[in-house]
């Protein structure tokens, strides 16, 4: 039974991954500052292990926030990198560096707003302190395995479903469940996403391949199928749409209020607009057939 060392392990992609890895036979070994078997706060500290692992899936990370001031700029940097930097330091520390090593990243690396089937090839714009906290992330896992000849697997997610999703999809649900959300314009906007249990599954066979991949249910939805879907297992009424030229108007509001309005032409331009990523890299590494999202979503409870 291989032994498993999972960062970030009482976040919400590890609550939907974790029994799958067990379920798949690793001998999962938890990092996290709640109820884990290794207690740190790895942005200030080393942890100290005791024993060898034979991979690390390190999804410990801060995302689904908005900095408002500096401080918590530097948070996403502390995190996602310095976090990093520190269990890579424990593991050195051990004595015994894990033969494979998972990255849990993310397509916010490419910077894009829109764009359709963007491949692992594009350029790293990403500017907001999530992204580039990721992006130095990656490159400072690329020279650490290299040099310490560990397997190393980063895995560029989209949007993830699953039981009580955080982010864009959980504000969905909420709103949708309230009666305050609005459908804007036709809803034909298509997303990347992915089921948060199918990261897991792709695990045996990937980890020791290695590379860099983008990971999608290769069916990238409309926000029209997620809403339905999404109502109908609320058993709610599908959402009311707000016209285009009504939304655009509340984005240019929001632009004037500031952070106070929960809009503005910014957010309004992601939502509305397609963005997509190829996954033909990791399908061509492995064969893997992911769950429909939309599928999935119909036959577990919101």
């Amino acid at each position: 039974m291989p032994d498993l060392l999972y960062t970030g392990a009482s976040g919400f992609l590890a609550s939907n991954t974790i029994p799958t890895l067990k379920q798949l036979g690793y001998n999962v070994i938890t990092l996290g500052t709640g109820n884990e078997t290794y207690q740190y706060d790895i942005a200030r500290q080393v942890p100290v292990f005791n024993e060898q692992y034979d991979i690390v899936f390190h999804a410990a990370g801060k995302a689904h926030s908005e900095p408002k001031t500096e401080a918590e700029k530097q948070l996403f940097y502390d995190v996602n990198f310095k976090g990093t930097v520190n269990v890579c330091k424990g593991l050195e520390n051990s004595g015994a560096l894990p033969k494979q090593f998972v990255f849990i990243s993310t397509v916010a690396v490419y910077g894009l707003d829109s764009g359709e089937l963007v491949t692992e090839e594009h350029a790293l714009n990403g500017d907001t302190p999530y992204a580039k906290s990721k992006i130095m992330a990656e490159e400072w896992l690329a020279e650490w395995a290299g040099r310490n000849n560990v397997t190393l697997t980063i895995l560029r997610l989209p949007l993830v479903a699953g039981a009580n999703p955080p982010g864009n999809l959980g504000a969905m649900i909420n709103g949708i469940r309230s009666g305050k959300y609005l459908s804007i314009g036709k809803a034909t906007a298509s997303k990347s996403i992915i089921w948060a249990e199918d990261i897991a599954t792709i695990l045996p066979r990937l980890a020791p391949v290695g590379g860099i991949y983008n990971i999608t249910d290769g069916l990238h939805p409309t926000f029209s199928q997620l809403e339905t879907v999404i109502s109908g297992q609320l058993k709610k009424k599908t959402p009311l749409s707000l016209p285009m030229g009504m939304a655009k108007i509340l984005g240019w509001v929001g632009d004037i209020m500031g952070s106070k309005f929960p809009v503005n032409s910014s957010k309004l331009k992601k939502i509305t607009s397609t963005l997509t990523f190829d996954d033909k890299k990791l399908h061509a590494a492995i064969e893997w057939a992911p769950s429909s999202v939309v599928k999935k979503l119909s036959q577990i409870p919101l």
